[in-house]
C-alpha cells in the first residue's frame, strides 16, 4: 500500500473511532442548553459577548468528551467489535488498541483543558463526567453489569452533561436545571438499550450483561417503555408545583416519539450501517436533541414574556 493511501486510511480511521455523527448531539444539546441558561439568568451581558469566551468552548469540551469516550470504548470493545462490528479500525488492524487509546487520552486531555477556560464549576462537572465515561470501559467497567451500564450513560450524557452546561450561567441547583436534566437522565437510562441490539449476541459472547441479551428485546422494550414515555409527563406537574415556567409545557408532546422508540424495539428493527444501529437508536437521539432545542427556544420565550 502506498504511503499516502495509509495516510488516508489512518484518518479515515481516526474519524471512525471518535464516531463525528454521534459528536453532533452533545455539540448542539449543550449549546442549546447554555443559551436557555443564559436567557433563564435574564443576565445584563450581551449573548454576542460570551458566545466565543464561553459557550464555544463549554459546548466544544462535551463534544470532545463524547469522542474520547467513543474512542475509549472502541479500545476496549475490539473484541466484540471483531464479531459484530469488525468493518471498525481496530478489528481490521488499521489502527492499534495502543494508538486508539492514545488518542483517547489526548481528547479527554483537551476537553478538560477546555473546561478549565470557562470556570470552576463547570470544570469539576467535566471531571465527573470523564470519570463516568472512563469507569465505563475500564475498571471497575460498568459497561458489564447489568442496569449499571444503562445508568452509566444516563448519569454523565443526561443528568451531568446538562447540569454542566446549565452552569455556564447558571446554579445547579436551581430547580429548573434540577428538573430538565433529571428527566433526560430517566428518558436516557431507558433509551441506552436501543444501542445494545446490534450487539446483543457479540456482548454476551465476552461476558457484558445488557437487559436485551439477558432478557430479550421484547422484555427489555417493556422495562424500558415507562422511562421512554414518562418522564416527559412529570412536565406538567413541575409547572403545576411552579418548578417550570407554563411555556415548558410543549415537552410533554415528547413522551409521543417515546412511545414510537418503545414499539420500535417491539418490532425489532433492523439495524443501519451509517448510523451503526438500529431506527430505535436513531429516534431515541434525535428526541434528545429535540429535548434540548425546544427547552432553549421555550427559555426563550419565557424570558421575553
Amino acid at each position: 500500500m502506498k504511503t499516502s493511501d495509509h495516510k488516508i486510511d489512518q484518518i479515515h480511521a481516526f474519524f471512525s473511532l471518535i464516531r463525528p455523527f454521534t459528536l453532533v448531539a452533545p455539540l448542539i444539546v449543550s449549546i442549546s442548553i447554555m443559551i436557555a441558561s443564559f436567557y433563564y439568568q435574564q443576565t445584563s451581558q450581551q449573548l454576542f459577548n460570551v458566545f466565543f469566551l464561553l459557550i464555544i468552548p463549554g459546548s466544544l469540551s462535551l463534544a470532545i468528551l463524547n469522542g474520547a469516550s467513543n474512542a475509549l470504548n472502541q479500545a476496549t470493545d475490539y473484541r466484540t467489535d471483531s464479531i459484530c462490528k469488525p468493518y471498525r479500525p481496530i478489528p481490521r488492524g488499521i489502527l492499534s488498541v495502543k494508538q486508539a487509546k492514545n488518542v483517547a487520552v489526548a481528547l479527554y486531555a483537551v476537553a478538560i483543558g477546555l473546561a478549565s477556560f470557562v470556570h470552576l464549576n463547570f470544570f469539576i462537572l467535566i471531571l465527573a463526567i470523564t470519570v463516568f465515561t472512563v469507569t465505563y470501559s475500564l475498571f471497575p467497567r460498568m459497561k458489564d453489569k447489568l442496569f449499571f451500564n444503562q445508568l452509566w450513560i444516563a448519569i454523565p450524557r443526561g443528568f451531568l452533561g446538562i447540569l454542566a452546561s446549565w452552569s455556564v450561567f447558571g446554579s445547579v441547583f436551581q430547580p429548573v436545571a434540577l428538573i430538565i436534566a433529571g428527566i433526560a437522565a430517566l428518558f436516557l437510562f431507558g433509551g441506552s438499550i436501543t444501542k445494545d441490539i446490534t450487539d446483543s449476541t457479540a456482548d454476551k459472547k465476552t461476558g457484558t450483561h445488557t437487559l436485551v441479551n439477558t432478557f430479550g428485546v421484547k422484555k427489555a422494550a417493556v422495562f424500558s417503555f415507562p422511562f421512554l414515555f414518562f418522564p416527559f409527563l412529570l412536565i406538567p406537574a413541575a409547572i403545576d408545583a411552579g418548578f417550570l415556567p407554563v411555556e415548558y409545557w410543549a415537552l410533554t408532546f415528547l413522551a409521543i416519539p417515546g412511545f414510537y422508540i418503545f414499539r420500535l424495539l417491539v418490532n425489532q428493527q433492523r439495524s443501519s450501517r451509517f448510523f451503526e444501529n438500529t431506527s430505535a437508536w436513531t429516534v431515541m437521539y434525535a428526541t434528545y436533541f429535540i429535548y434540548a432545542v425546544m427547552f432553549s427556544l421555550l427559555s426563550l420565550v419565557s424570558s421575553t414574556f
